[in-house]
């Protein structure tokens, strides 16, 4: 691989600003997503009261995150988020156990404020990469790659 040598918080820097510059492009220079005319016509909002309604629907704790629709993420994430609104039970010893966030990818907070919950991934024969973790605060995160990366679960 060409970046063996290269450490992975700058790669994530570079990825980033990769991430930026498209979404810049894809974009435009005005910073504000186009609001197809038939949704603002159909819908009898102008672009800016669209673009408004589009932000209020993510909740404070998720802004600047990546997002996720519950019914977008895959049907075993789905069906934690079902063990977890019952309140169990769990298949695995380790679901609600206390997550450390060691790595500090979600926003930082007492120690026991999030429980992660395992992900059951097809194929794999142990817990696998994917975690479902909560918070105190109502908060869902979703990550397939072993922390390295969340996405807040809007709901």
């Amino acid at each position: 691989m060409i970046f063996r040598n290269v450490p992975r918080s700058l790669l994530r820097l570079l990825g980033a600003l990769f991430l930026c510059a498209a979404l810049v492009g894809a974009v435009g220079c005005g910073g504000q997503k186009p609001v197809p005319a038939a949704a603002s016509a159909s819908s009898g909002t102008s672009a800016s009261e669209a673009a408004s309604a589009s932000a209020s629907a993510v909740p404070g704790w998720a802004k600047g995150m990546a997002t996720v629709r519950a019914d977008g993420l895959p049907q075993q994430a789905r069906d934690v988020l079902a063990l977890i609104d019952k309140g169990g039970p769990y298949p695995y010893r380790q679901d609600g156990a206390v997550f450390g966030n060691f790595e500090k990818a979600l926003p930082k907070q007492k120690r026991g404020y999030y429980h992660e919950y395992t992900v059951r991934t097809p194929g794999e024969r142990d817990r696998g990469a994917r975690r479902i973790v909560t918070g105190e605060g109502a908060e869902f995160y979703y990550t397939d790659d072993h922390y390295d990366t969340f996405k807040a679960v809007l709901r």
